[in-house]
């Protein structure tokens, strides 16, 4: 319980390329126990554990790192490869630049650079790609690079700012927790950007260590890790913990004083962080129930009552204005074949807004 779950949007993107190869996606959704039907309302969500299933299954289908999202395929290994090539720098600006240049051998491949300037890095990936499906390679190597700086390093390196160059999609909220920073649209590149200094830093890893990272790599730096560093990600791992022991979770004037902080800072630090905390209860409920019903038999009731819910009914209406359909669909086993991974169904209509009856 707790960790965040990924937006539908997300598993549309990630099967673009199988279904550009005309691939039908429907077994590899069933492989990753994710129902298809899903696929047709923008508000669904996954587990992290159906979208590395998902991912995995698109790896050895494609055996291609970029999952057939790129016009040139990266052959398996490149990705290891490029870290072993970097391991042996003398600092973190000299890692990031021979990972652009290793990447600059393999035609159609991303245009990676560093740009220094003001005190500030700016990391930067080019792809020409004009669909969101497209764009969303482009966003994962922007955060797995990020990420595998801060494993080189051995400490979370703070993202200043993420820029893209391009408008902002409709799950544009989706991009604050992908990048943990502010994220601007319709910029000239796409790039992080964080304080100069730190290329400056030394390289910590080793072989060994290495080698575990690579066994669980790409997907396990694809999700963000909670470093509980930022306000909001210390927010809600209180709530994630307080929810584990008990379905009341406690007020802001309560988290507030363990942070201590007065709850007016507190309101004003989370919408400085595009959230509320009202908002970050419900994402904390929301991404407990998706996980126990995708990957638990625990009976929707009890489920319902675990998460501070004082009657079933309250839980169905909340979780499908959370995620647009019914806790049925997320329990029920993947759809049979006759569907293709292209016609995903209708999406479920919104109920209207109700009182969510649930406990505070």
């Amino acid at each position: 319980m707790g960790r965040r779950t990924v937006t539908v949007h997300h598993v549309r993107a990630v099967l673009a390329g199988a279904r550009a190869a005309g691939v039908d996606t429907v077994p590899l959704l069933q492989e990753a126990q994710i129902p298809p039907l899903l696929l047709g309302d923008d508000r669904a969500r996954v587990t992290p554990a159906q979208f590395a299933r998902l991912f995995r299954a698109l790896y050895r289908l494609t055996q291609d790192e970029f999952l057939g999202l790129s016009t040139a395929p990266s052959r398996p290994g490149t990705f290891a490869m490029m870290c072993h090539a970097t391991l042996g720098c003398r600092d973190l600006g000299a890692a990031i630049e021979r990972g652009a240049a290793f990447y600059r051998l393999f035609p159609g491949g991303p245009e990676l650079a560093l740009d220094v300037s003001g005190g500030q890095a700016l990391f930067t990936v080019h792809n020409d790609f004009g669909r969101d499906e497209e764009r969303f390679l482009t966003e994962c190597l922007l955060a797995i690079f990020h990420r595998l700086c801060s494993w080189l390093v051995g400490r979370r390196i703070p993202l200043a700012h993420a820029t893209l160059a391009y408008p902002a999609p409709p799950h544009r909220e989706e991009y604050g927790l992908l990048f943990g920073c502010p994220v601007r649209f319709g910029q000239p590149r796409t790039g992080a950007a964080f304080e100069a200094h730190w290329l400056s830093a030394p390289l910590v890893r080793d072989e060994a260590a290495l080698d575990a990272m690579l066994r669980r790599a790409p997907f396990d730096l694809l999700s963000r890790p909670e470093y509980g560093t930022t306000v909001t990600e210390q927010v809600r791992r209180a709530l994630t913990r307080q929810l584990r022991v008990s379905p009341r979770l406690p007020e802001l004037g309560e988290v507030a004083g363990r942070l201590a902080m007065s709850p007016a800072t507190l309101r004003r630090r989370l919408q400085q962080d595009g959230t509320s905390f009202q908002q970050l209860k419900d994402h904390v409920r929301r991404d407990a129930a998706i996980a126990g019903l995708a990957e638990g038999g625990e009976p929707i009731a009890e489920l319902a009552a675990r998460l501070g819910f004082s009657e079933d009914t309250a839980f169905h209406r909340a979780f499908r204005r959370w995620t647009g359909t019914t806790p049925g669909a997320y329990r029920s086993r993947p759809a049979t074949r006759g569907r293709t991974g292209d016609e995903p169904g209708r999406p479920a209509s919104l109920e209207a807004d109700e009182g969510s009856g649930q406990q505070s």
